[in-house]
C-alpha cells in the first residue's frame, strides 16, 4: 500500500493548484484523509483533514483559500488551493489514518510529499 501525491509545482502569488493523492492498496471508506506541509526549516503543519463522514478541518492559515475533498470510489483525496502566497511554499504530504484512531494517534501514514513553490 502506498500514498501517491501529484499536482505540485511552481505558481505565482495569487495562483491556484490542486493536489491529488491516491491511496493505493487501501479501501479508504473507513479512513480519515488529510494533508500536512513542511516548509524549509520549519516543523510539520497540519493543513487540512477530511473524515470518512465528510467532516473537515482547516488550519487557520488556509481557511477560505484551500478546499479538501475525497472520492472514495477512486481511493483519493484532493486539496484545491487558491490565492496561493509565498508562505504556502512547502512540501505537502498526504496522510491516511483509520477513522477509529484519528490523526495524531500514531497510526498515521504519510506519503513522501510533493513540492509546492509560490514565487514571482
Amino acid at each position: 500500500a502506498q500514498l501517491v501525491e501529484s499536482g505540485g509545482g511552481h505558481v505565482q502569488p495569487g495562483g491556484s493548484l490542486t493536489l491529488a493523492c491516491e491511496a493505493s492498496g487501501w479501501n479508504v471508506n473507513t479512513y480519515d484523509l488529510g494533508w500536512a506541509r513542511q516548509a524549509p526549516g520549519k516543523g510539520l503543519e497540519r493543513v487540512s483533514e477530511i473524515k470518512n463522514d465528510g467532516t473537515t478541518y482547516y488550519a487557520n492559515s488556509v481557511k477560505g483559500r484551500f478546499t479538501i475533498s475525497r472520492d472514495n470510489a477512486k481511493n483519493s483525496v484532493y486539496l484545491s488551493m487558491n490565492n496561493l502566497q509565498p508562505e504556502d511554499t512547502a512540501k505537502y504530504h498526504c496522510s491516511i489514518v483509520p477513522s477509529a484512531r484519528g490523526f495524531g494517534s500514531g497510526y498515521d501514514i504519510w506519503g513522501e510529499g510533493i513540492q509546492v513553490t509560490v514565487s514571482s
